[in-house]
């Protein structure tokens, strides 16, 4: 029986202009989707943006706008975005739209209806730029701007009451916060006495949001709306059946400065309304470019459309997927993306094919060698490309992702090696019947390795594919077949000449 997966990306801020971070997670979700589907599971893939908010309000009100269409213009430079990426998300979700409306203000309902909301009068330090309040200690730091004091009335989610449940269920529940040190992160949090949380903006201040259905005279806290996109999008009200299918949730994949609110805020909302926790919130990584953190103020953000325009989606997909390390920060350079390119992709992996190719082609009349038996070395590499199909998947699991990327190319590198030490372009003159075994072995090693990798390059391995005139995506050995006529084909990655140094 097919096993179902539901990934989540973070519902992006729509006043932001995609960059790089947003576009790794998006790749990120993509990958571990199409993945899953190679396995024959049955996903869903939700991605949207949060459209609602106090800094949506003015910078509608600026451009003299109304937020609804300022949000429908900004929403397209992501929907834009994830087309050209090859992102093959189930649904694009949107905190504005009706569906989404409805649940948050059902949630509303059940959790007041449970006791967990109270109306209160708070005084304290408000961080416009953050749309919350702020302890005086996070005031302290400096790292929040347009701060004013304010006293108000709003209404608070009993946020504490579940402290104790959610210690436990993440101690009882090893994979539920990943990597470790992030679990670590919030149980250290979850040390000191959890505050309960502030769920409600007045409409005098505040207009650009959704209704609290038992105070038409305020909205809900933008964070409080958006983390429920999370079961609108899989059916919560409207499709008993999706929801019964697909929550919870396998995965919301975060960038780690959003962990609190995943794993802190969004736990405690579902327990109060009675609903299932996900089943794991993994947080990533910053892309630094030298020891700052991408972002707009600072200036350092790296279009990834530029990157596409020049060197194509698929290699950028590459590089994002293997240079970092799951949990832990990386590096941006385009030195590193030229020589990972320039080393894996057309040295390592186009060059092979362009190998294969030339030489059935030149001696084999275009048409894949007929294969009557192995030889030992031939045997070897059918043993190691089964123990790479065990690893890739052991990685996978473990979002070791990088890692089962540098184990394929290790394999496509052993390949090469082989064919260094068997020289078919040699053997076709001694004895082509030897000379087709090794052309056919190295041809089946690299469609295997195209089709481990295909989650990662979905449009470039498609071409490999056709080039080998193969529409086998089974990662056991045998998927070519002999007499088959290859295509033609350009170089598939053809080396990027550069003097970046």
């Amino acid at each position: 029986m097919n096993k179902r997966f539901y990934i989540t990306t973070p519902i992006y801020y729509v006043n932001d202009i995609p960059h790089i971070g947003h576009a790794y997670t998006t790749i990120l979700a993509d990958v571990l989707s199409r993945y899953q589907q190679q396995l024959g599971n049955n996903t869903f893939f939700l991605t949207g943006l949060d459209e609602h908010g106090q800094k949506v309000q003015d910078a509608a009100s600026k451009r003299g706008i109304e937020p609804k269409d300022h949000c429908d213009e900004m929403s397209k430079r992501f929907t834009d975005l994830w087309e050209r990426l090859h992102i093959s998300n189930n649904d694009f979700i949107r905190t504005t739209e009706k569906r989404h409306k409805r649940v948050v203000k059902k949630i509303l309902k059940v959790v007041y209806e449970a006791g967990d909301i109270y109306e209160d009068e708070y005084e304290g330090l408000y961080s416009i730029s953050e749309e919350r309040f702020i302890t005086d200690k996070e005031a302290d730091t400096g790292q929040f701007r347009d701060i004013k004091k304010l006293k108000e009335k709003n209404y608070f989610f009993r946020m504490s009451k579940y402290q104790n449940a959610l210690i436990e269920h993440i101690n009882s529940n090893p994979s539920f916060i990943q990597p470790v040190h992030r679990k670590n992160e919030i149980l250290g949090f979850l040390r000191q006495p959890l505050n309960d949380l502030c769920i409600s903006r007045p409409k005098s201040r505040l207009n650009w949001g959704i209704e609290i259905p038992f105070d038409s005279g305020y909205v809900t806290y933008v964070w409080f709306d958006a983390l429920i996109n999370y079961i609108t999008a899989s059916g919560y009200l409207d499709d008993k059946n999706l929801f019964d299918n697909y929550w919870p949730a396998n995965m919301h994949l975060i960038g780690k400065d959003i962990l609190t609110t995943h794993a802190v805020y969004w736990p405690t909302m579902l327990m109060s309304a009675g609903i299932e926790l996900p089943r794991s919130i993994f947080a990533h990584g910053w892309w630094l470019m030298g020891d700052a953190k991408m972002s707009k103020s600072s200036g350092n953000v790296v279009n990834p459309m530029d990157l596409i325009d020049d060197y194509g989606v698929d290699p950028v997909r590459y590089y994002l997927m293997r240079e970092m390390v799951l949990g832990q920060d990386a590096n941006f350079t385009l030195k590193s993306f030229i020589n990972r390119y320039n080393s894996d992709l057309a040295n390592d992996f186009g060059n092979l094919l362009s190998r294969i190719s030339t030489l059935i082609k030149k001696n084999f009349d275009g048409y894949i060698p007929e294969v009557s038996s192995l030889g030992h070395k031939e045997k070897k590499i059918i043993l190691q490309s089964q123990e790479l199909i065990k690893n890739f998947d052991d990685n996978m699991s473990n979002m070791s992702i990088n890692n089962a990327i540098e184990e394929t190319l290790q394999f496509v590198r052993n390949i090469n090696r082989y064919f260094e030490h068997m020289a078919p372009w040699k053997l076709v003159k001694e004895d082509l019947k030897s000379a087709g075994i090794v052309l056919y072995t190295g041809a089946e090693a690299l469609r295997i390795c195209a089709v481990l990798l295909s989650p990662v390059m979905p449009q470039r391995i498609k071409t490999l594919l056709s080039v080998l005139n193969t529409d086998s995506v089974d990662r056991n050995w045998g998927g070519l077949k002999s007499g088959t006529k290859l295509g033609e084909h350009k170089p598939l990655f053809p080396r990027i000449n550069s003097d970046i140094s």
